[in-house]
């Protein structure tokens, strides 16, 4: 092994039995596994969280297997070298077998026009297609191949796993066995904790430790916590404010305030603003709940929804934090109504869907002289000038005469 290349790349597994982790598709009684360990392996998506071992998977793969391997990048590939990978399958000269395994790093990167190119040799076998995305396969890659391939979702990687790795790369030759390193096991799994489900960038850490660090009289290298602190970087959030984690962070928080949990609320809130996220967005998210959820329960909470997107447009990051985790704790802890908002969804239906008859003229508009003469505005009863300031008169078209689409709720005072 090259000990120039970075510890990450150095512990990459080599075979299935060296493999740590995603035991939920790489068990042995799973049918993952045992395509491998056959090599009978058709098309597969591997969908998962960076770090947590897609491209280990492939290497395995590609040392398991007697097909030909081809690797290649979404990033920096395109349709000429995939077409040269074809070719090159079907010169049975130089491939008796007439057939590949074609592994695609960010295959989710790769237009419509350039996974569509793959498509008929992968429907034929030409090509055995491994395509690597840390996007939702099902809304960034070609349907028509998602429907020939199976789709594995990997999990980030739990603190065992990325500890056990951890551990195995201080005893391993191609590790850092030759460094001498001392390191209490607290402090490796503190390493591991703080990757969260990220093993290259615990192993990353781990060597940047071992690295910068002087070697004491005895010809140790002693890893302190306070060492590893240093070293690692900064617990790391998962959270692509443009991909997929995006919308199942605001998905969480929008439904933690709905189901009046402040505390949920508070942290899908938190995790968003930690991976970036735009707090007008997040502002438009609680004045939206406000709305929707809260309702005629608490009318206030749009207005206190729509004060804290205000202020948090004038005020900005990150001040910004406490308005918005205040307009969120507001509204998870209000009561709950969402009669205004099924009663508007119901009368569009119908709108859109019904004859739903003509204005009554009495409350028509009659803004022209002469307009009363057809009718417009004849009989209007003021409700001003009964008592209660109320008056019973026709507001509905006859045709929707008796519809209801407000229901009170019985959180509404």
């Amino acid at each position: 092994m090259d000990m120039t290349k970075p510890l990450a790349y150095r512990m990459m597994p080599k075979t299935l039995e060296e493999y740590v982790g995603q035991k939920h598709i790489l068990g042995k009684d799973k049918i993952l596994y045992r395509t491998i360990k056959a090599d009978r392996l058709s098309s597969i998506i591997l969908w998962g969280p960076p770090g947590c071992g897609k491209t280990s998977l492939a290497k395995v793969i590609s040392n398991t297997t007697k097909t030909k391997f081809y690797r290649i990048n979404a990033v920096t590939s395109g349709v000429a070298e995939i077409k040269k990978i074809v070719e090159d399958t079907q010169n049975l000269l130089l491939n008796p077998a007439g057939k590949c395994i074609l592994f695609i790093d960010e295959i989710h990167r790769f237009n419509k026009l350039q996974q569509d190119a793959l498509l008929p040799f992968v429907e034929n076998g030409t090509v055995i297609l491994i395509g690597a995305t840390t996007e939702n396969p099902y809304f960034e890659v070609n349907k028509a191949l998602i429907s020939r391939s199976m789709v594995c979702k990997l999990e980030p990687l739990t603190v065992d796993d990325i500890f056990t790795v951890l551990k195995n790369s201080l005893t391993s030759e191609d590790g850092l066995k030759s460094f001498n390193v001392k390191i209490e096991e607290s402090t490796l799994r503190k390493i591991a904790e703080t990757a969260n489900g990220d093993v290259r960038n615990a192993l990353n850490g781990l060597e940047v430790a071992v690295l910068t660090t002087k070697m004491d009289e005895n010809g140790f290298i002693n890893i302190t916590e306070e060492i590893a602190k240093e070293c690692v970087s900064s617990r790391k959030v998962i959270f692509d404010k443009n991909g997929d984690s995006h919308y199942d962070n605001i998905s969480a928080f929008i439904k933690s305030m709905r189901g009046s949990d402040p505390d949920a609320a508070v942290f899908y809130l938190a995790r968003a603003l930690a991976g970036g996220e735009d707090p007008v967005f997040l502002a438009r998210r609680i004045t939206i709940a406000a709305a929707e959820d809260v309702g005629m329960a608490n009318p206030n909470a749009l207005v206190v929804a729509t004060s804290a997107m205000q202020a948090v447009t004038m005020i900005g990051m990150p001040e910004a934090r406490i308005i918005l985790a205040e307009a969120a704790v507001y509204v998870a802890t209000s009561k709950k109504s969402n009669a205004a908002y099924l009663a508007v969804d119901k009368a569009l239906n119908d709108v859109n869907t019904k004859d739903t008859g003509e204005i009554p003229m009495h409350i028509r508009n009659a803004p022209a002289e002469g307009m009363s003469e057809f009718g417009y505005g004849n009989g209007y009863k003021y409700p001003h000038d009964y008592p209660g300031h109320v008056v019973d008169q026709q507001y509905l078209p006859d045709k929707m005469l008796g519809t209801k689409y407000y229901i009170k709720d019985d959180t509404v005072e």
